[in-house]
């Protein structure tokens, strides 16, 4: 694919949410007091940022002293704030991040990358993971299998071969999508 075709194809969801981050971004420097620019902005603007987008927020955190604290489906409604859930703002910063790279910045500059940024992120995660009395655990990657004769085959192989084999015993063809099976 050309250049010019690239250009007729509209931008991927990632791309637009990216490009509508980055303006607001743009935006918050702009409406700062004093205006701020982006070669001036640091990792505790960053924060800042973050902290206003709070208000924005639809996820409950429960502070401490909430009676529903730890409390995944808590009884009834309380007055704890509204926040921003952790996810969406590390799929925010990862797009920022991208973002400032690609609009001219230096990788080792990047304020979204800056430590005081990335202890906020885990600060955040397990804060609202004690609130909802869920904590975040690590995905962990899968690993080969050994089969005999010595091949390897990754657990996703292994449970589509599963699947099939118990659909080719049966004498009748299934189309079963492996995520109803769970494996």
């Amino acid at each position: 694919m050309n250049r010019s075709q690239m250009m007729l194809m509209p931008p991927s969801r990632y791309e637009s949410q990216k490009r509508r981050d980055w303006n607001t971004f743009g935006q918050y420097l702009k409406n700062h007091r004093p205006p701020l620019a982006l070669s001036r902005c640091s990792g505790a603007h960053v924060l800042e940022f973050l902290r206003y987008l709070d208000q924005f927020g639809k996820t409950k955190v429960h502070a401490p002293v909430c009676p529903f604290f730890g409390h995944p489906h808590p009884p009834a409604p309380c007055t704890c704030p509204l926040r921003q859930a952790w996810g969406s703002l590390d799929a925010l910063i990862g797009r920022l991040r991208a973002a400032f790279e690609e609009n001219g910045g230096q990788p080792e500059a990047n304020p979204f990358g800056a430590r005081a940024v990335r202890l906020y992120l885990r600060e955040v995660r397990d804060l609202q993971g004690k609130a909802r009395g869920i904590a975040y655990e690590k995905k962990k990657r899968k690993r080969p299998l050994q089969l005999q004769g010595g091949s390897q085959m990754h657990s996703t192989e292994a449970s589509e071969s599963v699947a099939m084999a118990a659909s080719s015993n049966s004498g009748t063809a299934m189309n079963i999508p492996l995520s109803v099976l769970n494996l």
